[in-house]
């Protein structure tokens, strides 16, 4: 049996977030994917960037023997093997990185993540470098559709720390941290690409 996992929500969502990552990232250097789920978005993003090296990581077991058979499967060079990764952790697997990337994490895991997110992006992006975080968020203190509001309280209903999150208190934990709000753009399903640069 493969290890190779494919959800259907990454097959619809690589395209258009890969439209704003090609769009923001520099034209060399490393980007660093935190919680890379299957890899399909690792193998979609490294396939179409090929001057940059493209880092996934994750922390379940089951994700990384999935990442690892997409990168067997694409043969891409500059697909790197995957590492695991703790969000919260004070020290990272890694070195210095240009763009950090994380996708639909924030709302499904404690505050605490996303708060190791941002100390992880301040520790290691260079200066200048890009976080680019892709999801649901609520806006002015509302949800974008209904469907988000249905999912946030379902979200609450499974671990009361999980939640559709407000965009206004990320862009707060971002400054605190010395990444600056760039911009924000819808994208389908209701998600929002965020952009955040490194002081």
């Amino acid at each position: 049996m493969s290890a190779k996992l494919t959800w259907p929500a990454p097959e619809r969502n690589k395209q258009p977030i890969l439209e704003v990552l090609a769009r923001v990232v520099p034209q060399a250097g490393t980007v660093l994917e935190i919680a890379s789920g299957t890899g399909q978005h690792a193998a979609h993003f490294a396939a179409a960037l090929p001057s940059l090296l493209y880092q996934p990581t994750d922390l379940e077991d089951a994700n990384l023997a999935s990442i690892e058979a997409w990168r067997r499967d694409t043969a891409l060079p500059n697909l790197l093997p995957p590492l695991r990764l703790d969000v919260c952790d004070d020290a990272w697997p890694v070195t210095h990185v240009e763009v950090v990337y994380n996708a639909n994490m924030v709302h499904i895991a404690p505050w605490e993540c996303a708060v190791g997110l941002f100390r992880g992006a301040a520790r290691h992006l260079v200066p200048g470098g890009v976080l680019l975080m892709y999801g649901p968020f609520r806006i002015a203190g509302a949800h974008t559709a209904p469907s988000n509001e249905t999912f946030d309280a379902d979200l609450k209903r499974r671990d009361p720390r999980f939640g559709v999150r407000a965009l206004e208190d990320v862009v707060a934990l971002a400054a605190e941290h010395g990444l600056v709000h760039v911009e924000r753009l819808d994208m389908p399903a209701n998600n929002q690409s965020v952009v955040f640069r490194r002081l």
